[in-house]
């Protein structure tokens, strides 16, 4: 939840997900859609190479949570054009293309989601 509160703060929005209670937190699907685009474009945006690795595994395991909420994530609102290639953003680390370092987020979202309890 310290994480949540780091996100909500560096995007100055709510998340959505509310305070836990007996190991669970509500997320009030509105709210958490916006936050989940907000954080992935600000993801995509980000170009330092030790921010992406810092963020990676809290940005998968809101990918799954997304999934679990009916959240049908738009990946082109999070900085692909329509061609797959970029728009004004920047390669989000040294060694890899854009387009590998999301595809790796997904892969990783896919296998947090193995997981975590349904």
């Amino acid at each position: 939840m310290s994480q949540v509160s780091v996100y909500q703060a560096e995007l100055s929005m709510r998340s959505g997900i509310g305070p836990m209670q007996a190991d669970e937190c509500q997320i009030d699907p509105v709210v958490f859609k916006a936050f989940v685009y907000a954080l992935l474009a600000w993801h995509r945006r980000t170009s330092h190479a030790v921010m992406a690795a810092l963020s990676e595994g809290f940005v998968a395991t809101v990918l799954v949570l997304a999934e679990r909420a009916g959240i049908e994530v738009n990946w082109q609102s999070a900085g692909f054009a329509e061609d797959g290639g970029l728009k004004d953003v920047l390669v989000p680390t040294a060694t890899d293309s854009a387009e590998a370092a999301w595809a790796a987020l997904q892969q990783k979202s896919r296998e947090l989601g193995r997981f975590m309890a349904i």
